[in-house]
């Protein structure tokens, strides 16, 4: 504790950065954290809803049931419903951009997480060689001091263990993160097929009396 309290005293100008990389995966991690979780739904109850409202081409309800679902995923519900609405032709597109859209409100920060992970060990690292030649230099002036080294050592590798700490957490939930975008990604995807099924059912126009009618989707 006394050689950490040491090191904070004499290294703080380069230890000032790693710790400010610290705040800042803290307040990322819990803002993430906090936003993911007030817009994680269960899916699977809300395509069932919709594929029953679809299927009797009951659109107010299928966008009663986009406001009930709520956030993220019933931002995009109802924004699939509107582009349902009023254009089916070019749905496809219109909704991978509104899913896009949405994805880049999931992405926002992470980055900063990305970041911290690939430089945080590099600045511990440069933290531990200025420690390093500042102890030689003192040892040069003070003479051959075993005590002197061994001191100045320990309180070198404590700015790379503080940036290493610091990368191994922002790593661990920038990772984290990236999966939990991608189950929302999939969410998108599925809310995207169930519409485009009914969309390509209306633009279908049977052959002869014997055509096959388009399969619904059992949820």
């Amino acid at each position: 504790m006394e050689l950490l309290i040491e090191s904070i005293k004499m290294d703080w100008p380069v230890l000032l950065p790693i710790f400010i990389c610290s705040i800042l995966v803290v307040a990322v991690v819990i803002q993430k954290w906090s936003y993911y979780s007030k817009n994680k739904r269960d899916i699977a109850v809300y395509m069932r809803e919709l594929n029953r409202e679809l299927e009797s081409n009951d659109l107010r309800a299928a966008q009663d049931t986009a406001i009930r679902c709520g956030g993220i995923i019933g931002e995009v519900i109802e924004e699939a419903v509107r582009i349902f609405t009023e254009q089916k032709n070019g749905f496809s597109r219109a909704f991978d951009i509104s899913a896009t859209l949405a994805t880049r409100k999931l992405e926002s920060n992470l980055t900063i997480l990305g970041t911290i992970g690939g430089v945080a060990p590099f600045l511990g690292l440069f933290g531990t060689v200025v420690r390093i030649l500042l102890t030689f230099n003192i040892l040069a002036d003070a003479g051959n001091q075993a005590a002197t080294v061994a001191s100045g050592i320990g309180s070198a590798l404590i700015a790379t263990a503080f940036g290493l700490g610091v990368a191994i957490v922002a790593v661990i939930f920038f990772n984290l993160f990236q999966s939990v975008v991608k189950h929302f990604e999939n969410d998108f995807n599925l809310i995207k097929l169930l519409f485009l099924n009914y969309v390509d059912s209306e633009g279908q126009t049977p052959v002869n009396k014997y055509s096959k009618p388009t399969p619904r989707v059992n949820l």
